[in-house]
């Protein structure tokens, strides 16, 4: 009878117990209204953040590079993260069950991914720390959380001619489907650059059609679409030295995709040190940047989803930096993108608003 007793109870913790990755066909009640939050919105790491809406559910998906959390569980490829509010966020997998084989070897960064033809596309660099000739690929899927098959790569740094080829952030209009990316280098022909992309979305169909919109102190491009402008977000500084990082947000705006993007001052930002300040670290906040697409709540107030770091955290076990995921209001005014101070906000905030 005590066996029977010690079973039951055994069987019993092991309903109860559950792990942070929640497999992506759990049922969830939409219930995405929340009073307030308070940064970071998940930790302890999801560097580069993407995020997408699920058309279906309504859901909210989000990926991250690929990063060792320090939990035991090794390097995620591609986390994946699943939310109803913008605020509350779970893990439900990753992206990769194992890592694209166009490539001898280095990590999968700085995911963006899209509904593109009704299917998600997540567009990768697969790169190391140094790599003289990086790239970048695409993987698709039918739902947001996967599985994704890799459709291999779409260029590499030596084919299109642009040093440190990462950071890829796709646009799509009425008249075409186009690829931004670009990361730091002291290279001449280094930028930020755009190209269009095939009608499928997989690769490009001329690759010498390349047109630079900003200089090679940028990197993390996201462009956003409002009324007459285009804006260009860029990312510059160190994004990954823990406590010590200096990453910082700026933006230009362009009444044309390709440019030119002008700063507030009327400068283009082709020039080096150009760029109107957007985000930047505060005293507990270090290294804000590398912003997903802006996202609307239901009413109408923009959302700026970003990583930064805990200066008293710094990095985890692993030696990754602790790059959290952190959320902030967007306001308007005259034309220009602000964030409250300039700084990401560390206290109550009220929340985004969904139905």
């Amino acid at each position: 009878m005590l066996i029977y007793n010690f079973l039951v109870v055994l069987l019993l913790l092991a309903g109860c117990a559950r792990t942070d990755e929640q497999p992506d066909d759990v049922p969830q009640q939409p219930d995405p209204s929340v009073a307030t939050y308070t940064n970071p919105v998940f930790e302890p790491i999801l560097a580069d953040p993407t995020v997408v809406r699920d058309p279906q559910t309504g859901h909210f998906y989000a990926y991250g590079t690929q990063d060792d959390w320090g939990d035991g569980q090794g390097s995620r490829l591609v986390p994946i993260l699943r939310s109803a509010n913008l605020v509350d966020w779970q893990v439900v997998g990753q992206a990769f069950g194992e890592k694209p084989d166009w490539k001898a070897a280095g990590g999968i960064w700085a995911p963006d991914v899209n509904l593109v033809n009704g299917k998600y596309h997540l567009y990768y660099a697969y790169s190391t720390w140094g790599d003289t000739n990086p790239g970048i690929g695409v993987a698709v899927a039918e739902k947001p959380a996967g599985p994704f098959v890799d459709h291999g790569k779409v260029f590499s740094s030596e084919e299109v001619g642009v040093p440190n080829s990462i950071d890829a952030f796709y646009f799509e209009e009425e008249v075409g489907k186009y690829l931004f990316w670009g990361s730091f280098s002291s290279a001449p022909t280094q930028g930020t650059y755009v190209v269009k992309l095939a009608a499928d979305g997989l690769s490009v169909p001329d690759l010498s059609q390349k047109v630079k919109i900003a200089a090679g102190d940028f990197e993390a491009v996201m462009i956003h679409k409002r009324g007459a402008y285009y804006y260009f977000f860029g990312s510059k500084g160190s994004c990954c030295e823990g406590a010590d990082s200096k990453y910082h947000v700026l933006v230009a705006r362009s009444e044309n995709l390709m440019g030119p993007y002008l700063d507030k001052d009327g400068y283009v930002i082709t020039d080096r040190g150009r760029g109107t300040l957007f985000l930047e670290g505060n005293a507990r906040i270090a290294g804000p940047g590398h912003n997903a697409r802006l996202i609307a709540d239901d009413e109408g107030t923009d959302w700026f989803l970003y990583h930064g770091i805990d200066r008293a955290k710094g990095k985890v076990s692993s030696g990754a930096s602790r790059r959290m995921l952190l959320l902030d209001k967007v306001t308007w005014r005259d034309g220009w993108p602000e964030i409250a101070g300039r700084v990401p906000s560390t206290t109550p905030q009220k929340a985004p608003v969904f139905q």
